[in-house]
């Protein structure tokens, strides 16, 4: 009877597990389903299209797949993704250094909003790609260019966004923390901080997506490296099976990328609230 009561329980707590995976699983299913059909969706439009207009430029979907599994496995990919990974990581870093500390002065001190703005839309809504000839002449076929390329895509963005985020905080809030002899920082850290993450976190989502964008056209233009460089090499020769394989590779970089940053805000806009 003993050995009976022992083996239900420990049945009940194996299954225990399984049943409280269920509705992580159900929750996950049902948030997911409308991405999870559009993608699937999409894929098959791709395909039925590819195989019945018969076009160059649009090979089938299940050709791309083919050609990318092939990338993979040669080697081909991995070499080149890491190339441009180091590229865009070391790049947006600097932009978002750059881009959070000129909006915080720009959103904070009028002055300097004044001083600064002007130059910051400008930049911000010049082709960002027309600073490549002068990057290349400045730095050469180096690692430099395209860091330097990334930079200017993604930062203004950043900047434009942390201004506005700290400038609409409520100034009831910044005048009530200096009443109780609140320091500057302390102004910055416990209240416009707080307030401003989620408008922040909103242009990093926007410069991030600006960060891949410069890293494929810096190296297709002035680098020669990376997934840009593989870009470029396989649309010379007109095949546009390769040319979207590389596409999606640099697709699943840019939502990683985004899904990252989202996490981040997560987390940081729940401890700031």
């Amino acid at each position: 009877m003993k050995q009976e009561t022992v083996g239900k329980a420990a049945v009940k707590s194996s299954a225990a597990p399984t049943v409280a995976r269920l509705p992580a699983l159900r929750r996950f299913t049902r948030e997911n389903a409308p991405e999870v059909l559009a993608l699937l969706t999409g894929a098959a439009l791709w395909e039925v299209l590819g195989w019945s207009l018969g076009l160059q430029w649009l090979p089938p979907f299940s050709k791309v797949m083919e050609a990318l599994a092939q990338f993979v496995g040669s080697g081909v990919i991995r070499a080149n993704v890491g190339s441009s990974l180091q590229g865009l990581i070391v790049g947006f870093s600097l932009a978002l250094i750059l881009g959070l500390l000129l909006g915080s002065l720009m959103g904070r001190y009028r002055y300097v909003q004044k001083a600064l703005d002007v130059y910051v839309h400008a930049l911000f809504v010049c082709p960002s790609i027309v600073f490549a000839p002068i990057f290349f002449a400045i730095f050469g076929l180096s690692d430099a260019s395209r860091i330097a390329i990334i930079v200017v895509y993604s930062m203004f963005v950043i900047v434009i966004n942390t201004a506005t985020a700290i400038r609409t905080v409520d100034p009831s809030l910044v005048e009530m923390a200096r009443s109780f002899g609140c320091r500057e920082r302390q102004i910055f850290t416990r209240i416009l901080l707080p307030a401003s993450l989620p408008l922040v976190f909103a242009g990093i989502r926007l410069g991030m997506g600006r960060a891949v964008k410069g890293m494929i056209n810096g190296e297709m233009l002035i680098a020669f490296v990376g997934l840009g460089a593989l870009a470029q090499r396989y649309g010379a020769q007109f095949d546009a099976t390769k040319v979207f394989a590389i596409a999606m590779v640099v697709l699943i970089i840019g939502l990683a990328s985004n899904a990252l940053v989202e996490m981040l805000d997560n987390r940081l806009t729940r401890w700031a609230g």
